[in-house]
């Protein structure tokens, strides 16, 4: 008698099978051809949810395809396990963050368990653990000795409500990103990576990944490199204010010089009946976020300083100003004003009544002619002293050659990326090992003293402030150097450390000698496949290849890319095609639909809703859809089962039928999980299963090409309902476990659409022959004939043909024309 499909009792079957006989433990082997397949690892927030799965199923389906394919493939998992969240819920219940980050970890390591990935769980990292922020701390130590980690005052972006210091990512609309709160400038004494000193190379490389264009063009943004000029303009008082220029054509075109608020000469420059304004406009703009005052959206303010400079090229006098969208980090901090050439500066001249003279002239523009917008595009060079009558492409190369003869300045390459600030002013994240002694100054912590570990015993503050500030325990230590009393950093790293070199450890999660296993890191890395969401672009993803890059430098790898390829996968919206959020009630918890109908399910279900790579809407009616596929499914194996070897055998003719369908599926399943499209696969399987059921229906099935078919479906399941095709191939008889086999491969001929000459008759006589599959549709045949050269000259020009078709055999073309006509 036939089993009846139980999808909870057959998924909690073979996790506990897969876990026993440790199927998903792999270890280095030399003999075979490697195959790293990662998902960015979940932050623990408490609960897996729906987006989760969406990243994490299919992900898992193209991992396990791959190991069928014979590659030995590693598939680890671990928890990003730092972050304000867990400090920000120790404020508010007084629960501490170890223990509100462990009970999470044990919660959502259930769900991951139970959507039946091949996770090797034996490489687990958990990022708040000493055993792994120690190597954090080691890996710190290796940058800062080399160069590449270092102290600065520089102004950050404060945010009071997390009482921490935020990356320019994480500030959003002027708040922070996690409580929202407006962010404000502040100077501190912070750490930075050096990460600029590797702009070319991160920026040239991306030639050489396999990843989405978006993301490699927002990486390319986000370095931002520019080619132009340096300008030495000086203050009527003899201050040099350099400016950086991707126009150096328009020189002559300067009628003002804009400083950043912050800027040091500001106070020296700025006249005593200017002041009053000045300053207040100087403390309004520590107010603002730099992704404020960057911002297109916003109409440009200034104000006058009193101060004028001298333009080097042509001697005239320039007011100086200062605005809110000119930023002392990015570039010089002082802008040269080309209202005539520059939209921002036109909008700009033209708010304050200042002059728009024309340098670079459009075509058929007049002199004298007043620009109605600016002129941004190449044109020939007017008002420009000795340049006058060139091409202002021309003239960019005249002007850069004099600069630099004259000492004025020259050619220069600048780039929008900053360093990396990764100071916190926070507990939970990984202390920065760095002592400081008021004889000794700035000193490392030893190596064989790490890691330094968390104070356990933390008081937190209302207020946010980190504990650390405050814990003598913690701060209060001797100096390496020279024994004495020294203090310790407070400040702990931003989380985003400690996701950058993540994937090293997996190859090695146990290895205690260094921060990564030589021989095993030579064997996986880098990772073949990357797998997460586009929001990391400019990230996750930048800080992972500027750390890559420089541990090879350091000498602890071998390679320069982390990530050879990358798939992004969508967003998944809820019911309501809105994105779901507890406050509009459509967040759907994957927990309830695999206690009802199974992970599998769930699985499945996520990759047939659309395209992988721009999600979809979920709908609670048509997973109900997937369930049924896989209860048919399930119900033709059975019946093979039930009817056994010695059951009726298919015909010779509905064989091949068989043995076609068979194998043009196995090229069009592989074709589709090969390239991540997920929807297309199932939408093949499920036509597989209903062309075998039309096949049951005409006839007795059973023999060597129903046997075939039946073992290749759950073959071409295996990675998308792992559970489901383990336990009807052992049902089969087959042996443990289905994914240990091949994946199947298809003959050619059988797989090639057969093909069938139809005649094309026009007023009755024959025009062509054309060849085509034959379960073409009739809308291509009638196209394709259409289309021919030798019927189209018997059409002319007329009201359309009427067309029949007989299929597989005949298109017949009926025209006004008389027999025998020619075009």
């Amino acid at each position: 008698m036939a089993e009846r499909y139980d999808p909870v009792a057959i998924e909690k079957k073979w996790q506990a099978r897969w876990e026993q006989t440790g199927l998903y433990r792999v270890t280095e082997d030399p003999a075979r051809q490697k195959y790293y397949a990662l998902v960015m690892f979940p932050y623990t927030s408490g609960d897996l949810h729906i987006g989760h799965w969406y990243n994490y199923g299919p992900a898992d389906a193209h991992a396990r395809y791959k190991r069928m394919c014979g590659y030995n493939v590693l598939e680890p998992i671990g928890f990003d396990a730092f972050g304000l969240p867990a400090e920000n819920a120790a404020i508010r219940s007084g629960i501490h963050p170890f223990q509100w980050t462990m009970r999470n970890i044990e919660n959502m390591r259930r769900q991951l368990r139970s959507i039946g990935a091949m996770y090797d769980w034996g490489r687990e990292v958990v990022t708040c653990l000493p055993e792994y922020y120690k190597w954090t701390e080691w890996l710190f130590l290796q940058l800062y000795k080399h160069g590449l980690a270092y102290k600065a005052k520089a102004a950050a972006n404060w945010c009071s409500g997390c009482a921490t210091v935020l990356a320019n990512e994480q500030v959003v609309e002027g708040t922070c990103e996690r409580c929202h709160t407006p962010v404000v400038r502040r100077e501190l004494e912070q750490w930075f990576f050096r990460i600029t000193r590797y702009a070319d190379e991160l920026l040239e490389d991306l030639d050489g990944l396999e990843w989405p264009e978006r993301v490699v063009n927002m990486q390319r943004n986000w370095i931002g490199k520019s080619y132009g000029a340096e300008i030495v303009f000086r203050s009527e008082a003899g201050d040099a204010m350099p400016v950086f220029t991707t126009r150096p054509d328009t020189v002559y075109g300067v009628t003002f010089m804009v400083l950043a608020p912050e800027h040091p000469l500001v106070e020296r420059l700025t006249t005593p009946d200017r002041r009053a304004d000045v300053e207040t406009y100087v403390d309004m703009t520590r107010k603002e976020t730099e992704i404020e005052r960057l911002s297109t959206e916003r109409e440009k303010t200034g104000v006058f300083t009193g101060a004028y400079a001298v333009n080097p090229l042509n001697g005239e006098r320039v007011p100086i100003w200062i605005a809110d969208y000119v930023l002392l980090t990015y570039g010089t901090g002082t802008v040269m004003g080309v209202p005539a050439h520059d939209e921002r500066d036109f909008a700009f001249a033209k708010k304050y009544g200042l002059p728009i003279p024309v340098v670079i002239a459009p075509y058929g523009w007049q002199q004298g002619e007043e620009l109605t917008e600016a002129y941004t595009d190449e044109g020939m060079m007017v008002n420009s002293g000795p340049f006058n009558g060139m091409p202002s492409s021309e003239g960019y190369e005249c002007i850069c050659d004099y600069l630099e003869e004259q000492g004025m300045g020259g050619r220069k390459v600048t780039y929008r990326l900053r360093d990396w600030l990764v100071s916190r002013q926070r507990y939970w994240g990984a202390p920065i090992p760095i002592i400081y002694c008021d004889k000794c100054g700035e000193q490392p912590v030893p190596e064989d003293q790490l890691p330094v570990l968390l104070p356990e015993d933390a008081e937190f503050r209302p207020t946010g402030e980190s504990p650390l500030k405050y814990h003598r325990g913690f701060y209060e230590t001797t100096c390496p150097q020279c024994g004495g009393p020294a203090r310790r950093e407070t400040d702990t790293m931003d989380t985003f450390v400690c996701s950058s070199w993540y994937f090293l450890r997996y190859a090695n999660a146990h290895y205690e000698v260094s921060a990564a296993d030589p021989a095993a890191v030579r064997y996986w890395l880098p990772v073949d496949q990357y797998m997460g969401g586009v929001e990391h672009a400019v990230m996750h993803l930048l800080y992972a290849r500027f750390f890559t890059k420089a541990l090879r430098d350091v000498g602890l790898i071998d390679f320069g890319e982390p990530f050879l390829r990358l798939a992004n996968q969508g967003i998944i919206l809820g019911e309501d095609n809105e994105k779901m959020s507890k406050s509009r009630g459509n967040v759907v918890n994957p927990d309830d639909y695999v206690q009802r109908l199974g992970a599998d399910t769930v699985r499945a279900f996520l990759m047939f809703l659309g395209p992988w790579d721009q999600g979809g809407s979920w709908n609670s009616q048509g997973i109900g859809g997937i369930s049924r596929f896989l209860n048919r499914v399930w119900n033709q194996v059975q019946a093979t089962i039930d009817q056994g070897e010695a059951g009726p055998k298919t015909n010779s003719e509905r064989a091949r039928e068989v043995r076609r369908l068979t194998h043009k599926t196995i090229k069009r399943v592989t074709e589709d999980i090969e390239k991540f499209r997920f929807n297309t696969m199932l939408a093949a399987l499920m036509e597989f299963s209903n062309g075998l059921q039309r096949v049951q229906e005409a006839g007795p099935v059973g023999g060597a090409a129903w046997r075939e078919a039946m073992k290749t479906i759950l073959l071409l399941l295996a990675p998308t309902v792992p559970h489901f095709a383990e336990d009807l191939w052992e049902q089969l008889g087959n042996p443990y476990s289905i994914h240990n086999q091949a994946w199947p491969k298809w003959d050619p001929d059988l797989a090639a659409d057969e093909l069938v000459t139809v005649v094309v008759q026009v007023n009755g006589k024959v025009r062509d022959r054309l060849t085509v599959p034959a379960d073409a549709d009739e809308a291509s045949v009638r196209e394709q004939a259409l289309a021919s050269e030798k019927v189209r000259r018997f059409l002319g020009d007329g009201a359309a043909p009427k067309v029949v078709y007989v299929p597989g055999r005949l298109v017949n073309i009926v025209t006004g024309r008389k027999q025998g006509e020619a075009g």
